[in-house]
């Protein structure tokens, strides 16, 4: 499998969709956030809901006090513009999101459109001016405006196993790779500040010690997770929330992982590890594929 082309993984991809994931389920989980349950009929209630994200932020401040990332907002447009690029906000319902592709944001911008298409509003007035602007970019604002929507707004980040969003992108065609493993080194020889955004770190893309996100949304339970989150956020849900695949996604891919991981160099495992290592320790990845290789000091963020 070594050349295998992107064709005969995609076709791979839906061959295993429905075996992979049983294979899987006969597995243990290794840590993984929520574990196995959600093919199992598991249904998330609100107390474990609340409960998980609460877990899941006190790993991010722990991370970010260990880290020492960026916590101050800087001035000006450019500034804003480069160290918040996947930033975005949506004015009519106070939302702010980091837009990632491959992390379940295409399945929100889907809910947030049929949310504006049913003219859905607040219930419950601001205490301060509304801003009416079309849905674009937090550093488009002035500091006030910003720090307002900050303080504000109801902030979702959406996060995915970094190995995952790796194959996605390979599968969708981001690239002219002809194997795997000449992508992999294309995203490890692009480094931090010349890949693309559809592989770069989420810690770099979305700045979580910034930002002080209200939800981490995990990929592989975005129905359950969006429909508290949304109720919560004073939006009605019910028929809005579209159905979505991505649990049956998460085991297919798990599957993947094991024979793209086989494709590549002990130095390239060891490379992406490192590259990633910003999103292994601040977000519950703890079954990815890249947390069982110690990394190296040759690619990461400066």
């Amino acid at each position: 499998m070594r050349f295998l082309p992107r064709l005969g993984l995609s076709a791979a991809l839906a061959i295993a969709a429905f075996l992979g994931w049983r294979l899987l389920l006969r597995t243990r989980s290794r840590g993984g956030d929520l574990a196995l349950k959600a093919e199992e009929g598991f249904t998330l209630t609100l107390d474990t809901f609340l409960h998980i994200q609460q877990l899941r932020k006190r790993r991010l401040r722990a991370f970010c006090r260990q880290a020492g990332k960026f916590t101050a907002l800087p001035n000006s447009r450019d500034e804003k513009a480069s160290l918040l690029p996947s930033l975005r906000v949506n004015t009519k319902l106070d939302l702010l999101y980091c837009q990632v592709p491959s992390t379940g944001v295409e399945e929100w911008h889907q809910l947030l459109e049929k949310l504006e298409e049913e003219n859905v509003t607040l219930p419950v007035p601001l205490p301060y001016r509304r801003l009416h602007a079309r849905e674009t970019r937090l550093s488009e604002f002035n500091q006030t405006e910003v720090k307002a929507m900050l303080r504000s707004y109801t902030k979702v980040l959406f996060v995915r196993d970094p190995f995952h969003r790796l194959i996605a992108t390979f599968l969708q065609g981001m690239g002219i790779n002809p194997s795997f493993s000449s992508f992999v080194q294309e995203v490890l020889d692009s480094g931090m500040h010349n890949g693309s955004v559809a592989w770069k770190p989420l810690v770099g893309l979305c700045r979580p010690c910034l930002v002080q996100y209200d939800y981490v949304v995990m990929f592989g339970f975005l129905r359950q997770e969006l429909g508290h989150l949304l109720r919560r956020a004073g939006l009605p849900v019910g028929s809005l929330l579209p159905e979505l695949s991505d649990s049956q996604v998460q085991w297919t891919y798990r599957w993947l992982s094991e024979q793209m991981f086989s494709e590549l160099s002990a130095q390239q495992k060891k490379q992406l590890s490192h590259f990633y290592r910003w999103d292994l320790a601040a977000f519950p990845f703890s079954s990815s594929f890249l947390s069982d290789h110690p990394s190296t000091a040759e690619t990461g963020e400066k």
